[in-house]
């Protein structure tokens, strides 16, 4: 048989492309300015951002700013051909002569987005033939009727299969044969292969991920042909270096290459690596991927990680038909509100965000942001672009009183209000309104400053001035029908901020003058059963409250929480002024269980001091006890009242609703100025129970319910928005 000893089949070398430069005796990171001269210098690494974590002796993460384009290339051969021989060994390589050049191909490399979260790391092999005397002859690419199918190439009976080192010795490590074995699928003893399937179980072995390089030698032995798999195994995992990670946590990288830290290094767990980090960018919607990966001598991983952080942001006004126009809203009012800087990683979440506050301004009917590269430098610039509201206008609308239960119209209000929303440029609201109905009346000039200038806690400030008139039958029912009304003169000017996630807190001053008036107008201090009507015994109380409120609000959906504290202090400024202490609190839960919600309220108060009797807590009506008239269940220094609700889908877009409630004076009745609520022989605590419809609207839900108290008696009920 001829000698076929220089005869072999050959893989290239598979390698995770560098853009470094290695030296023999170090590392040398220009970019980041830190040079490593051994495996175990690394030790003596300090990441500008992050610190090194045991067990990673030699881990580092350093700042790198500049986006790099993530390259995928795979390294294959030309293949070439040697001179056919007569042996039927030689004739299985003459197939390939004419089939001209099989398995060319060139290196490329493809620049990827940066911005494209996922990367390939697992690179194929291909095969070329060498002749020991003859040198590398490349042929042209077959064309035409000069390609051979598969099914034509010529076989060759193979004797033995075995995996050796690069230098032809067995390997160190049995279980890196042993997965290399595992991997090979047609090449086996006693079988006959073709040049396709040899290759096929090469790309096999390099797909194992342990391997940097595989190439299948044919040996032609006194028992027949040997193919011989030449592996190169890939290094231990001894370090790593991850660069340009400014948003990334560094014991998320660490906890992520933790299990494979003095192992070989396994490019197919490479890869899963990388698309975790690639998916911690992505969940939180940030600009940002690994963009290039390379593993060192002595086992050392870098990675190269690119954000892409904001650069710039600027506003731009547009028409409601897109066109540029000139706004009136200043650009630092719209820019305060965002949580957007530069410098950020630019994440896709937060800008959804901003756009949602500035929404919530009121002044804007549309918001986008646009993010465009900021030339080459591999940061971005925002562009965000607005469709300004009209600032001022006109409007009308009605609701119901809850203090009048009798007559063809009762309890029907009507209003009217002129409003500017956009005051200087500033988004500053100034809001003048007016209320009317049977019994109640509204005068109400209102001011608001939704953010300080200068004040980088987005404390908000509101004055108000109003005079309003309500019915006293809350607390004053009169038996000979006559209507008494409480009159309040109120002004006063609050500053309220967020203090944490879904936390506010209110702080403020108010002077109310407030007193009792008959049907005819005129001022009163007793009412029907000669009890008093105000605290001072004078016509009008005068009371100076400081007050304040901690609010509480969950996402606003069927599953959210509310929570309220409030309190307030009469400030005895003057010895006519009265000096009480009011404490509220109200809570409300609910919960999702398939398309069923429930929601369950608690509210209560106390209140100690001189105060006004019509100031105490009422009981009863639409937004507390229903089935019982406003107040009719009593009014006493304390109460607590509870609800549940369970409400489920209609026809859209009504809802259903069950409802109960209960609520109690705890006995406090009796201490209130006058005893209002025991001289008009009211229980003093009482529950009811009903069903309902609810209608979603533009000024919220309209709610129509029919509710049992515990005498038996049925009423109606009927609110807008949603109970206090």
């Amino acid at each position: 048989m001829p000698q076929n000893d220089g005869i072999r089949f050959m893989s290239s070398s598979v390698k995770i492309p560098c853009e470094t430069m290695l030296q023999n005796d170090g590392i040398q990171f220009t970019s980041s300015s830190i040079k490593i001269s051994s495996c175990q210098s690394l030790n003596h690494l300090r990441r500008k951002h992050h610190h090194i974590i045991s067990p990673f002796a030699s881990v580092q993460l350093s700042n790198h700013n500049s986006v790099l384009q993530f390259f995928d290339s795979v390294k294959t051969p030309f293949t070439q051909l040697v001179e056919s021989v007569k042996s039927p060994f030689t004739q299985f390589f003459n197939s390939l002569q004419s089939s001209n050049n099989i398995f060319n191909s060139t290196k490329k490399h493809r620049k990827r987005n940066p911005f494209h979260l996922k990367s390939s790391l697992l690179c194929s092999a291909s095969l070329a033939l060498n002749g020991p005397d003859e040198g590398s002859v490349t042929t042209q690419p077959k064309t035409g009727n000069q390609s051979a199918s598969q099914n034509d190439e010529e076989r060759v009976l193979i004797s033995e299969v075995l995996v050796r080192n690069k230098d032809g010795e067995e390997l160190e490590r049995k279980d890196l044969e042993n997965e290399a074995m595992t991997a090979l699928k047609t090449c086996r003893p006693n079988s006959a292969l073709t040049i396709h399937e040899v290759q096929e179980d090469v790309h096999r072995i390099i797909g194992s991920g342990y391997f940097s390089s595989c190439m299948p030698v044919a040996v032609d032995t006194r028992d027949g042909i040997r193919l011989v798999f030449q592996v190169e195994p890939n290094q231990e995992f001894r370090g790593l270096v991850c660069e340009g990670a400014n948003a990334l946590p560094s014991k998320f990288v660490e906890d992520a290459f933790r299990d494979g830290y003095g192992k070989i290094v396994n490019i197919r767990r490479l890869n899963d690596v990388i698309d975790s980090i690639n998916g911690w960018y992505m969940d939180r919607g940030l600009f940002g991927l690994v963009s290039g990966v390379e593993i060192f001598s002595g086992g050392i991983i870098r990675l190269q990680v690119s954000e892409a952080e904001v650069n710039d942001i600027s506003i731009r006004f547009r028409r409601k038909t897109g066109e540029p126009t000139v706004g009136k809203t200043r650009p630092e009012t719209i820019l305060r509100q965002l949580t957007t800087k530069k410098g950020q990683v630019y994440s896709m979440l937060q800008g959804k965000r901003d756009v949602d506050t500035v929404l919530t301004m009121g002044i804007m009917e549309d918001v986008s942001i646009v993010p465009q590269p900021a030339g080459d430098t591999g940061k971005v610039d925002l562009t965000m672009n607005v469709v300004e509201r009209q600032s001022h206008g006109l409007s009308a609308g009605g609701g119901i009183s809850s203090g009048i239960a009798n007559g063809p119209l009762a309890g029907l209000i009507g209003s009217c209000a002129i409003h500017h929303r956009n005051l200087f440029g500033r988004n500053q609201k100034l809001n003048l309104s007016l209320e009317r109905g049977q019994v109640d009346s509204l005068f109400k000039l209102n001011y608001t400053d939704p953010w300080i200038q200068g004040d980088d806690k987005r404390t908000s400030r509101s004055i108000m001035v109003q005079n309003s008139k309500t019915p006293g039958n809350l607390v004053y029912a009169q038996p000979d029908g006559n209507m008494l009304t409480i009159g309040r003169v109120t002004g006063g000017i609050e500053y309220s901020r967020p203090f944490r996630p879904n936390w506010s807190g209110t702080a403020g001053v108010t002077f109310q003058h407030a007193g009792a008036r008959d049907d005819r107008g005129n001022p009163i201090i007793r009412d029907f059963y000669s009890s008093p009507l105000t605290a001072s015994g004078n016509a009008y109380d005068k009371t100076l409250l400081a007050k304040l409120e901690s609010v509480y609000t969950g996402s606003g959906g069927p599953g959210s929480s509310m929570l309220v504290l409030n309190m307030e202090q009469g400030l005895p400024v003057w010895t006519e002024w009265l000096a009480f202490n009011r404490v509220t609190a109200r809570a409300r839960k609910g919960f999702v269980a398939g398309p069923v919600s429930f929601s369950f309220g608690l509210s209560g108060g106390h209140m100690v001091g001189n105060f006004p009797p019509h100031e105490a807590f009422p009981i009863g009506g639409t937004n507390s006890v229903r089935g019982y008239e406003e107040g009719a269940i009593g009014s006493g220094r304390s109460h607590v009242v509870g609800s549940g609700e369970m409400s489920f889908p209609l026809m859209k877009p009504l809802e259903g609703v069950v409802f109960a409630d209960c609520g109690t004076d705890l006995g406090s009745a009796s201490t209130v100025p006058g005893d209002p609520a025991g001289a008009r022989l009211k229980p003093g605590n009482g529950y009811g129970y009903g069903v309902g419809v609810r209608l979603e609207s533009p000024f919220g839900p309209l709610r129509l319910e029919y509710a049992f108290n515990d005498q038996g008696t049925g009423r109606f009920h009927f609110g807008v928005g949603y109970r206090n």
